[in-house]
């Protein structure tokens, strides 16, 4: 029972974090399904392109102070880089979703708009599972228990968090602390 007491309890931790994501996602796929269906006489696959990139950078800005407010603030173009880098793999999840629903089983945008759509909902659920996964992996940082702020943003986003928990695994840091070097 121990297990599921520790299960609940990470549940109950992330669970504010995944509703606020949840209600950006809604949000920004709307607007997404708004700009694809609108833009569709581009060809679907750019319509998808021009959504993406509309949506990533409102999704950027309420994913920072809404979703990951209360994490650590990284150096901005450290957490923008990686935050549309990873919308980028995000994107081709989608746009190849796309891609072969178009040219694998040649559906096209003049007699298969709505299975197209439907088609850009599996892509848009593939790449949303990934992103929150990278976003919350890479991008918006937990600082580890006696890590300020300023030694985070220093961090390499994997090495250096693994060397932080390794150190608050052991009760001491594994970086100096802020002022020493």
């Amino acid at each position: 029972m121990l297990w599921l007491r520790s299960a609940i309890g990470r549940a109950r931790n992330l669970a504010p974090e995944a509703f606020a994501f949840a209600v950006i996602g809604a949000a920004n796929t709307l607007l997404y399904l708004a700009i694809c269906w609108a833009a569709l006489g581009i060809g679907v696959v750019k319509a998808s392109v021009l959504a993406t990139v509309v949506t990533t950078a409102l999704a950027y800005l309420a994913n920072r102070h809404w979703t990951y407010r209360h994490h650590a603030r990284s150096q901005l173009h450290r957490e923008l880089t990686l935050f549309f880098g990873f919308n980028l793999a995000g994107m081709l999840i989608q746009s190849g979703t796309l891609t072969v629903a178009k040219y694998g089983f040649h559906l096209t945008e003049a007699h298969d708009p709505h299975l197209l759509m439907g088609v850009t909902v599996v892509g848009i659920a593939l790449g949303t599972v990934f992103r929150f996964w990278a976003y919350r992996t890479f991008v918006f940082l937990h600082a580890a228990p006696g890590l300020d702020e300023h030694a985070v943003a220093e961090l390499d986003p994997v090495a250096g968090i693994a060397e932080a928990s390794v150190g608050a695994d052991h009760g001491t840091s594994a970086l100096p602390a802020v002022g020493e070097a």
